[in-house]
């Protein structure tokens, strides 16, 4: 049986983070490609630090196996990615969910977040599933923009 535990990110988490991403089933980014988008181990562990983009992990056994990273300042949801050996069980709605709290507790009304266009790929129906609506923009790379609207009691 495996042990899962959640945890905010720290600032040496960025390293993983980066080679996790390479590794996911869908929207994989190779350690190459993310640096080409100016997301080098260094700028995630800075905005980590400086709390500018905080996150969670998730760890199975001790071993971190997926993230959620959100923008303080914009609302945006940068990434959530998950080890596909890990997909399926929870892991990824509950890193989302503590990244929405987070946020909210920023005092932001509106979170959004770039998710690709194609009902077959598995993110498509896991946003709208959890409340996330279309706003009919799309990003620079095609892929539509969601929001969620956050309810503050």
């Amino acid at each position: 049986m495996t042990h899962l535990t959640y945890r905010p990110a720290k600032s040496d988490d960025a390293a993983l983070c980066i080679k996790i991403r390479g590794l996911t089933r869908e929207n994989a980014f190779s350690e190459q490609e993310l640096n080409a988008l100016g997301i080098t181990a260094e700028s995630w562990s800075t905005g980590i630090q400086d709390g500018s983009c905080p996150g969670f992990v998730a760890c199975a056994d001790g071993q971190m196996i997926g993230y959620c990273f959100g923008d303080r300042n914009t609302g945006e949801i940068v990434v959530l990615a998950l080890l596909p050996a890990y997909e399926g069980l929870g892991i990824g709605k509950a890193l989302l969910a503590m990244m929405v709290d987070k946020l909210k507790t920023q005092g932001l009304h509106r979170l959004f977040l770039a998710c690709s266009s194609d009902p077959n790929v598995r993110s498509y129906s896991f946003y709208r599933h959890l409340g996330w609506s279309p706003t009919g923009e799309t990003d620079e790379y095609g892929d539509e923009i969601l929001e969620l609207q956050l309810s503050h009691q």
